[in-house]
């Protein structure tokens, strides 16, 4: 028997007589407007008419050269730069490619990285877990990364810097109540990610993309996979509030929307707060933004001792969210009741939850687990 509380006053995710059709033509919009106004705020735009793509010239100063050899020459590194121009102007970041040298086109994993690239690969990493590199094209996958902070950085700026900038009038204090925050705006970025990889067709198997991200980042890869349905699968690592946890659970000793406001409020849209204080009143909740990823293979992990990021509340959210993938005749999570740490993934379904021991990090462990349901789901 579960030892922690069962969700109550839950919002409906499916309508009376809810079928596929109807989810496909109306009701999946519905979520999609109701999540955006309300939490992470509208966008001024997806696909830009100005983007581009180009290699970033090497750096004599680098202590890596250009198209370097990886695992000894099974792999190779390329640096890449998205150039991307609105009505209020340009503006460009970074990301940089991992891609195994193969007979074919393979699949990638982008990676959402909350700080810059050299501290998970290359010659001054300090965390290569975080960013398993080595992992992933040993099992045949590219590895794109790029930093949240390059797209815009993280921390209130009005519309004065990264995409905001370029789509948004610079000279307001304030955003409209309802436009676009940090978390969007990074999932935007790794959208535009996806854009260069179509471009590669020798390089890369478009259809098989998953986008992945830790903590902040794991938030913006859920917002990522639910806002573009060209992502094949979607990670989520120890996301928390705004990410996998369930508002509609009672959880005291983990993240409210109030600490999210008090702290990093420009992450969403200002309507949001309007739900300070009100969590178990919000008349969405995060199983409506996991079920947008549906019928693609989805993936939450949580940590055992990461209170703050609710592991009970995010089991909770891929529960609910299992009956948007039974409308497409697939199972959503396998399994009732709360693994114990450690324990094997849930995989049977087209939900992945595993709860890992230890604290709020992004793991090989994790990778594992992740790479494994890619290799089941994803292929």
């Amino acid at each position: 028997m579960n030892r922690f509380p069962e969700p109550r006053d839950v919002p409906a995710l499916l309508r009376p007589d809810e079928t596929r059709e109807t989810w496909i033509a109306s009701r999946r919009a519905e979520l999609r407007d109701l999540l955006e106004r309300q939490c992470y705020g509208l966008r001024p735009v997806e696909r830009p008419p100005q983007l581009c793509f180009a290699q970033i010239p090497h750096d004599p100063r680098s202590l890596e050269e250009d198209d370097a050899p990886v695992l000894g020459g099974a792999a190779f590194r390329r640096r890449m730069r998205c150039d991307y121009g609105g009505e209020y102007g340009a503006g460009s970041f970074p990301f940089t490619a991992y891609v195994p040298r193969s007979a074919g086109p393979v699949p990638a994993f982008v990676f959402i990285a909350l700080h810059p690239l050299e501290e998970y690969v290359g010659p001054l990493r300090t965390n290569a877990s975080v960013w398993a590199v080595e992992t992933l094209l040993r099992r045949g996958y590219a590895a794109i990364g790029f930093d949240i902070h390059d797209v815009t950085p993280d921390m209130w700026h009005g519309n004065t810097r990264g995409a905001f900038a370029a789509f948004c009038e610079v000279e307001r204090l304030y955003r409209p109540r309802d436009e676009w925050g940090c978390l969007s705006v990074w999932a935007w970025g790794a959208s535009r990610i996806l854009d260069w990889i179509a471009t590669e067709p020798a390089l890369f198997d478009a259809s098989r993309v998953a986008v992945i991200g830790h903590s902040r980042g794991g938030k913006t890869a859920l917002l990522a996979g639910a806002l573009d349905e060209r992502f094949a699968m979607v990670v989520s690592n120890d996301s928390g509030t705004g990410g996998a946890k369930l508002h509609h659970v009672d959880l005291p000793g983990s993240e409210q929307i109030m600490h999210s406001v008090r702290t990093n409020q420009f992450w969403y849209c200002r309507d949001y707060t309007a739900w300070v204080n009100r969590d178990r009143e919000t008349p969405w909740d995060q199983h409506m933004l996991v079920a947008l990823c549906a019928p693609r293979p989805v993936c939450i992990g949580s940590a055992s001792e990461d209170a703050w990021a609710g592991p009970w509340g995010e089991f909770c959210t891929a529960r609910l969210a299992s009956p948007a993938w039974e409308l497409f005749g697939r199972r959503g999570l396998v399994g009732d009741a709360f693994p114990a740490p450690d324990a094997p993934p849930l995989q049977e379904g087209w939900i992945s939850y595993h709860l890992r021991a230890g604290s709020h990090a992004l793991t090989e462990r994790d990778w594992a687990a992740y790479l494994d349901f890619a290799d089941k789901r994803m292929a």
